[in-house]
Protein backbone atom coordinates (compact mmCIF):
# COMPACT_ATOMS: atom_id res chain seq x y z
CA UNK A 1 0.00 0.00 0.00
CA UNK A 2 1.45 3.37 -0.91
CA UNK A 3 2.66 5.44 1.83
CA UNK A 4 1.92 9.26 1.83
CA UNK A 5 0.76 11.49 -1.27
CA UNK A 6 4.15 13.33 -1.89
CA UNK A 7 6.17 10.54 -0.36
CA UNK A 8 8.92 8.69 -2.39
CA UNK A 9 6.86 5.28 -2.16
CA UNK A 10 4.26 7.15 -3.06
CA UNK A 11 5.93 8.55 -6.20
CA UNK A 12 7.37 5.57 -7.12
CA UNK A 13 4.23 3.91 -7.74
CA UNK A 14 2.07 7.00 -8.88
CA UNK A 15 4.93 6.49 -11.65
CA UNK A 16 4.33 3.18 -12.38
CA UNK A 17 1.38 3.46 -12.57
CA UNK A 18 1.01 6.40 -14.85
CA UNK A 19 2.98 4.95 -17.26
CA UNK A 20 1.31 1.81 -17.20
CA UNK A 21 -1.93 3.86 -18.59
CA UNK A 22 -0.24 5.51 -20.41
CA UNK A 23 0.69 2.52 -22.61
CA UNK A 24 -3.17 1.59 -22.18
CA UNK A 25 -3.73 4.74 -24.48
CA UNK A 26 -4.62 7.33 -22.04
CA UNK A 27 -3.81 10.79 -22.63
CA UNK A 28 -0.57 11.99 -20.52
CA UNK A 29 -2.66 14.61 -18.51
CA UNK A 30 -6.02 11.98 -17.84
CA UNK A 31 -3.08 9.68 -16.75
CA UNK A 32 -1.64 11.43 -14.17
CA UNK A 33 -4.61 12.00 -12.57
CA UNK A 34 -6.18 8.76 -12.95
CA UNK A 35 -2.88 7.52 -11.37
CA UNK A 36 -3.53 9.73 -8.63
CA UNK A 37 -7.28 9.33 -8.30
CA UNK A 38 -6.59 4.70 -7.94
CA UNK A 39 -3.47 5.61 -5.29
CA UNK A 40 -6.00 7.62 -3.25
CA UNK A 41 -9.19 5.17 -3.28
CA UNK A 42 -6.49 2.38 -2.41
CA UNK A 43 -5.46 4.46 0.56
CA UNK A 44 -9.42 4.30 1.74
CA UNK A 45 -9.15 8.72 2.61
CA UNK A 46 -7.76 11.51 1.08
CA UNK A 47 -5.61 13.14 4.52
CA UNK A 48 -4.70 12.28 8.24
CA UNK A 49 -5.10 14.27 10.95
CA UNK A 50 -2.19 14.06 13.21
CA UNK A 51 -3.04 16.83 16.00
CA UNK A 52 -5.45 18.86 17.71
CA UNK A 53 -3.91 21.60 15.51
CA UNK A 54 -5.45 20.82 12.97
CA UNK A 55 -9.12 21.43 14.08
CA UNK A 56 -7.77 25.12 14.09
CA UNK A 57 -7.50 27.78 17.55
CA UNK A 58 -9.08 26.65 20.54
CA UNK A 59 -10.94 29.41 20.50
CA UNK A 60 -12.29 28.60 17.23
CA UNK A 61 -13.73 25.63 17.98
CA UNK A 62 -17.16 24.42 19.30
CA UNK A 63 -17.38 23.63 22.71
CA UNK A 64 -17.03 19.65 22.71
CA UNK A 65 -15.76 19.20 19.51
CA UNK A 66 -13.48 16.07 19.02
CA UNK A 67 -10.86 14.48 16.44
CA UNK A 68 -11.81 13.34 13.33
Amino acid sequence: MPKRPGSHEYDIQRARLRRRLDAEGVADKRADERANEILQKERGHTGVLRGDRGLGPKGEREPGEERR
